[in-house]
């Protein structure tokens, strides 16, 4: 068995909080009775649906979207400052709730770690929601798979729809890294197991169905949705959905309570509501509509985040949920740290606590990139909140306060790891300042500009590419959608996270290097278009050390090695 947990580590300052029961704290906090609730044990819960639909006529909050430069390896602490931000404006008397998404399992036990925070800024309880939860995963894992036994068994069974076995699109899904699954082949083993053809499975997160669970706004339209869903072609080259097959009334069965948004609460004891969780290297990157929704309701601020980089993550949240529904965010912030610029600047990930001032200037470019795509492309106010570690050093924070001075950038240094929603107070402030200055949200390309146009400046005007290129399949591909009707959809661009090209290891701020689309996949359910580009992978691999061989339990039971 494992030994005893470091006393610094996220999941043992997770385990010696004090947590309130959720229903006192939805009572007293959010004014939620015990029966708009529906209790996960003492410490989670769903809100009901028709509480929700109560809630129409009240004003809407003030929406704060939290979002970072292109992500390293030593991690910017992007969640952490949201709950830590969330925690602080509720410390100087704003009324807040964070809306978050939920974690996958894939990266939980692979590489990149949880998604509920760290340090002393994180929601709890933390292994619940790092591990099953109240099982939304596990509701569209099922939904999404019911659709692909269902395109199987149909075409074994005579195939009265004419679905063309070399143009199923559709793939299943599981909430693990497992890179033996990316290419697969199906009914193998004689007549009785079906036709033989090539599949594949992709993980839930990158699933239509989590786009779809975080873009419906009712259960009606979760249903709607779902039965959009195309997973395939005739022989004729006719699409074949999924309320061909019959079986979208049942998948909304299956994720009835999975719609409900999910209530928990920070170790500060503040509210805080969790669901949905796409990927945004491959997916829209948000939490769902209905949590942010809920969330505006029920506070004056709402804290969000959108995944990864700005370029990728805040893209998305414009571009997608908030063209799709009208939120728009009143202020943005932009996590930055020292270790961070260092690794743009140019300094290797095992090098970043050493002081390096001139890596950290190399770095900046990065950071004035996204605050110029922020600013200027998305007419967004915004600040960078400086997530601050104990190796940073006088000169290397000096380096930052040069460059927001000569750049007129709002700065504020946080430590709401170490201290809380204490350590965040500053940066409350400024966002309370900045969430009260006139703006305008604006998209990065129109409803009616042609999918490859749409692409194109996205890739121009915020990856700062100089073209796009994608073979001639590809190219057939986008005009086909174009000419079926689907011009009007928005983009989704699947890439690598890690830099604003498709080649991770070219960091800082590049330019003229080109986007290649390599996959086009059309998403009429969520209503996008997703564009793969590169050799990102909707089905990730396990690394080397996989964060799974430090997870275990201790003798008394507790989970031990969860970060």
């Amino acid at each position: 068995m494992a030994g005893q947990p470091d006393d610094n580590s996220d999941i043992a300052i997770a385990q010696r909080a004090t947590l309130r029961r959720i229903t006192e704290l939805a009572r007293d906090r959010l004014g939620i009775a015990d029966e708009h609730l529906v209790p996960y044990g003492h410490h989670k819960a769903k809100i009901s649906l028709p509480f929700i639909d109560s809630l129409a006529d009240r004003p809407d909050g003030k929406l704060i979207l939290v979002t970072a430069i292109s992500p390293t390896p030593a991690g910017e602490g992007k969640t952490t400052t949201v709950v830590g931000l969330g925690d602080a404006l509720n410390r100087i008397g704003a009324r807040t709730v964070i809306a978050l998404r939920e974690p996958s399992l894939g990266p939980v036990f692979g590489m990149k770690g949880g998604a509920a925070g760290g340090g002393h800024a994180q929601v709890v309880p933390m292994e619940d929601i790092n591990l099953h939860f109240t099982g939304d995963f596990n509701a569209i894992g099922l939904a999404n798979n019911l659709l692909a036994a269902a395109i199987d068994n149909h075409v074994h069974h005579g195939n009265a729809l004419g679905i063309d076995v070399r143009r199923i699109t559709w793939k299943r899904v599981v909430d693990m890294n497992d890179r033996a699954l990316r290419d697969i082949t199906v009914g193998l083993g004689g007549v009785a197991n079906g036709f033989p053809r090539q599949d594949g499975f992709d993980i839930v997160v990158a699933s239509e169905v989590m786009a779809i669970l975080c873009l419906a706004t009712s259960l009606r339209d979760l249903k709607t949705r779902l039965g959009h869903i195309i997973v395939a072609t005739t022989r004729e080259g006719h699409p074949v959905r999924a309320s061909d097959l019959k079986v979208h009334g049942a998948m909304a069965v299956l994720m009835k309570d999975a719609l409900a948004p999910n209530l928990v609460q920070t170790l500060e004891n503040n509210p805080a509501i969790l669901h949905g969780g796409p990927f945004a290297n491959i997916a829209h990157g948000c939490n769902s509509v209905l949590a942010t929704r809920t969330a505006l309701k029920l506070a004056d601020y709402v804290v969000t985040e959108a995944g990864f980089g700005a370029d990728l993550g805040a893209e998305k949240f414009i571009d997608i949920k908030c063209r799709k529904t009208g939120l728009r965010p009143a202020a943005a912030v932009i996590v930055a740290t020292v270790r961070a610029l260092k690794f743009h600047g140019g300094v290797d990930a095992k090098q970043l606590l050493p002081e390096d001032v001139a890596a950290v200037r190399a770095g900046l470019c990065n950071l004035e990139r996204h605050v110029d795509n922020l600013q200027r492309v998305f007419g967004l106010p915004c600040v960078v909140a400086v997530n601050e570690f104990s190796a940073d050093t006088p000169a290397e924070l000096a380096a930052l306060r040069e460059w927001a001075s000569r750049h007129e950038v709002r700065l504020v240094f946080t430590r709401h790891w170490a201290e809380g929603g204490a350590g965040a107070e500053d940066l409350a402030h400024e966002v309370v300042r900045l969430a009260a200055t006139p703006s305008t949200l604006r998209f990065a390309y129109a409803d009616d500009t042609p999918l490859w146009d749409k692409v194109l400046q996205l890739a121009t005007q915020v990856y700062r590419a100089s073209g796009i290129s994608a073979s001639p399949a590809v190219r057939e591909r986008i005009a086909k959608l174009q000419a079926d009707g689907f011009g009007h959809l928005p983009v989704c661009v699947a890439k690598t996270p890690y830099s604003f090209s498709t080649d991770a290891s070219l960091r800082g701020a590049p330019t003229g290097h080109v986007l290649d689309i390599r996959e086009v996949r059309l998403a009429a359910g969520a209503e996008f278009v997703v564009m793969v580009c590169g050799n990102i992978m909707t089905m990730p691999g396990l690394p080397r050390k996989p964060a799974a061989e430090s997870i275990d339990l201790d003798d008394k039971g507790r989970v031990v090695g969860l970060f």
